[in-house]
């Protein structure tokens, strides 16, 4: 099983820019995908960004041009560097890692995008 932990969240103005770091561990070798996901006030969560071991990368429309994700197969961690936010990007975001079970999950993060 591995463990997530988020870091970097918090306040910012629309427009602000913010990265999140998760790192990963209990498995020296993550072979499958790593992602960033987001739950909005009182909605469901949504795929944000995943990336391959390969280093291919998917976005979901409503961040691409804005947000970048990257990984670090040596050292097992995955960034989301977001930039240009609204407030529409308001949510907890969790960090997630495709295991050979299911998809596990970080405990999440708060970002808030100020008006």
């Amino acid at each position: 099983q591995v463990q997530l932990v988020e870091s970097g969240g918090g306040l910012v103005q629309a427009g602000g820019s913010l990265r999140l770091s998760c790192a990963a561990s209990g498995s020296a070798f993550l072979r499958n995908a790593m992602g960033w996901y987001r739950q909005p006030p009182g909605q469901q969560r949504e795929l944000v960004a995943t990336i391959f071991r390969s280093g291919n990368t998917y976005y979901t429309d409503s961040v691409k041009g804005r947000f970048s994700i990257s990984r670090d197969n040596t050292l097992n961690t995955v960034d989301l560097q977001m930039s240009r936010l609204k407030p529409e990007d308001t949510a907890v975001y969790y960090c997630s890692y495709d295991g050979d079970w299911g998809i596990e999950w970080g405990q999440g993060t708060q970002v808030t995008v100020s008006s």
